[in-house]
């Protein structure tokens, strides 16, 4: 364990070079980043959508014009932008979103200033949600190369609910590090109702996840699974430890199918990110296989080894006054435009890997 540690500790100190400079073991690593972002309503200004998109347009309640628009697409990319580190200076590699409108929201956010020199590759698919709200996939073909994209919609298999719409499932495999990754984005049904009444829609959600993470493995065990999204359950519901199974303990991840969350124990600490009367949840959760646990308890690191998950709950994304106090700063609050940031904190898992 003390020699886990102090590996540990050098990895902290690696440079941000591509290919990075040797630790005191005479290993060289390279670190990556796995992020998710709920961007909370990015919306364009065209009303496509009747009733369900006038709210996000110039004649809506929220007045949404060019200015307003171009104000969200500056500050989600600044923040994306400050999620760089020194071990990750290009950003993370791959990034899953939430609450997209369409392709294009995408395709001006990628040409931001802030993060257009990383030239972020874009994957999206249109779903058949009522809000026109979508997933999708931005990833720095530097680092993983798409071999194939498919497309999840909830159905009679899991659910018996033929009128329910929610947001389609993306499921993404490619190469990260030269090693094969599929990555799955999800946004579940929401706690609109209240949260036990609607509970069954996100297990449900969660079984056809299983579902697709089972399938993948079965088609080629030798590959990692990285689930995401905005889960709208915290990681003890139901959804969450039993439809999806997705485990507290890593010591109980022992199976190349069996499922660890990191995120667990971090809102167990207090660490959340969205909060409603004083009350953390922890929606945006990133899990993963026992693929990314191989080496973890070992010296040398061949394959992509899980490193930390982390909240990225920086002081810039947080409401500084008022009972809302270490909130996430979002766009809009009570009406009112705050020119913020999202209602919801990003996240992170850090993958490391030896390289020649």
């Amino acid at each position: 364990m003390k020699k886990l540690l102090l590996f540990v500790l050098s990895l902290a100190f690696i440079s941000p070079l591509a290919q990075c400079q040797p630790a005191e073991s005479g290993k060289r690593y390279q670190m990556f980043g796995v992020m998710f972002y709920n961007l909370e309503n990015l919306f364009d200004t065209i009303n496509n959508n009747g009733t369900y998109d006038l709210e996000f347009s110039p004649q809506g309640s929220r007045q949404w014009n060019n200015s307003k628009y171009w104000m969200k697409q500056h500050n989600m990319a600044y923040a994306i932008s400050e999620m760089a580190t020194k071990n990750t200076p290009m950003g993370p590699a791959i990034i899953g979103v939430s609450e997209i409108e369409n392709r294009t929201v995408l395709e001006d956010l990628v040409k931001q200033p802030e993060i257009k020199d990383w030239h972020l590759q874009i994957i999206h698919h249109d779903g058949p949600d009522r809000r026109g709200v979508d997933v999708g996939l931005l990833y720095n073909p530097r680092y993983f190369r798409v071999l194939n994209v498919t497309n999840q919609r909830l159905d009679e298999r899991f659910i018996d609910y033929p009128t329910f719409r929610t947001r389609d499932q993306l499921c993404v495999t490619g190469l990260l590090a030269g090693e094969k990754v599929s990555v799955i984005v999800n946004h579940w049904p929401s706690r609109l109702g209240g949260e036990e009444q609607s509970s069954w829609l996100r297990e449900a959600t969660g079984a056809m996840c299983r579902h697709t993470v089972d399938s993948l493995l079965a088609d080629d065990p030798n590959q990692g699974i990285i689930f995401m999204g905005d889960l709208n359950d915290d990681p003890q519901n139901k959804s969450c430890s039993v439809a999806l199974g997705a485990k507290r303990e890593m010591k109980d991840v022992l199976m190349i199918n069996d499922i660890y969350n990191p995120f667990w124990q971090i809102l167990d600490k207090g660490i959340g990110t969205l909060a409603y009367r004083g009350q953390w949840n922890l929606f945006d959760q990133i899990v993963f296989n026992q693929y990314f646990l191989r080496y973890y308890d070992t010296k040398e690191k061949p394959g992509l080894t899980f490193l930390r998950a982390e909240v990225l709950n920086r002081e810039f994304l947080k409401t500084n006054e008022g009972d809302r106090q270490g909130y996430p700063l979002r766009t809009y609050s009570g009406g009112v435009f705050l020119n913020g940031y999202s209602d919801h904190f990003p996240t992170e898992i850090f993958l490391v890997k030896e390289v020649e």
